[in-house]
């Protein structure tokens, strides 16, 4: 990833992590710098300028990073988001929905609002500048961005990473962080995890069998969280892990590869 020239000349330490759909971005800017938005997102920013940034499967091709330098001076700089190919994969006897539409129906809205006030909360914890781990043992079974076809209905995008791991083997936490969600189960995610890694990061582990956290608590990394299951739409054993910066779904696998 390679950032066009900026709008004035200031010295900027950036760290070019993957310029591509899915894709997230920890970077550096000068100390004092404030107000950073990116495509009118607003961006938090530590004290010595670090900041965290993700792009969605369908990002745009471009997008554009603005902030205020100490001294007040708007700058900007353009991104160019590269696209990548998706995987489709085919579910003949996976049902669209676990349970009759009426039931899911009257349950989705409330797991819903759970789901979004987990995320809502941006916190200045650090969790996020750290190097991630893998919160489960097993082959990687379901990569994020994929199509899954259910019972030849065309489903939204796979949108984490999923782990084909023993049923009762233990969950953990990639990352410190603290809880915002542990409940189920739920229609689709059955049992459920959230983890607040700070500056809009947030992870979630679904399908558990047992939860071993609860709202509030500080985990740290390699923490146990829970144990993995089949609960919510599930074919079999396995922990589905997915993560967000702010409202924007990106790939767990990026995580794994950054280094502190």
């Amino acid at each position: 990833m390679m950032l066009a020239a900026l709008v004035a000349a200031a010295p900027v330490a950036v760290e070019s992590i993957r310029a591509e759909q899915g894709g997230i971005w920890r970077g550096q800017l000068p100390a004092g710098s404030h107000d950073a938005q990116l495509d009118g997102k607003p961006v938090r920013i530590t004290p010595d300028g670090r900041y965290i940034i993700g792009f969605g499967r369908d990002a745009a091709p471009a997008a554009t990073l603005t902030w205020q330098d100490a001294r007040g001076t708007a700058l900007s700089a353009a991104i160019t988001v590269a696209p990548r190919p998706w995987q489709v994969q085919s579910l003949p006897t996976l049902p669209v929905l676990p349970v009759p539409d009426a039931e899911f129906a009257a349950r989705r809205p409330a797991e819903l609002a759970q789901i979004a006030a987990a995320r809502a909360d941006i916190s200045d914890i650090t969790g996020w500048q750290g190097r991630f781990i893998a919160p489960a043992r097993g082959p990687i079974s379901g990569v994020y961005g994929s199509q899954r076809i259910l019972s030849g209905t065309p489903s939204a995008p796979h949108a984490g990473l999923d782990f084909a791991a023993p049923a009762g083997s233990d969950v953990v936490a990639p990352a410190a962080g603290i809880v915002r969600l542990a409940s189920g189960p739920f229609t689709l995610e059955g049992n459920l995890v959230m983890i607040d890694h700070g500056f809009g990061l947030v992870s979630a582990c679904l399908h558990l069998s047992r939860i071993d956290v609860k709202p509030g608590d500080v985990v740290v990394q390699g923490q146990r969280i829970g144990l993995v299951g089949a609960t919510g739409r599930a074919t079999g054993p396995h922990l589905h892990w997915a993560v967000s910066w702010t409202d924007v779904r990106i790939d767990p696998a990026q995580l794994l590869e950054l280094k502190p």
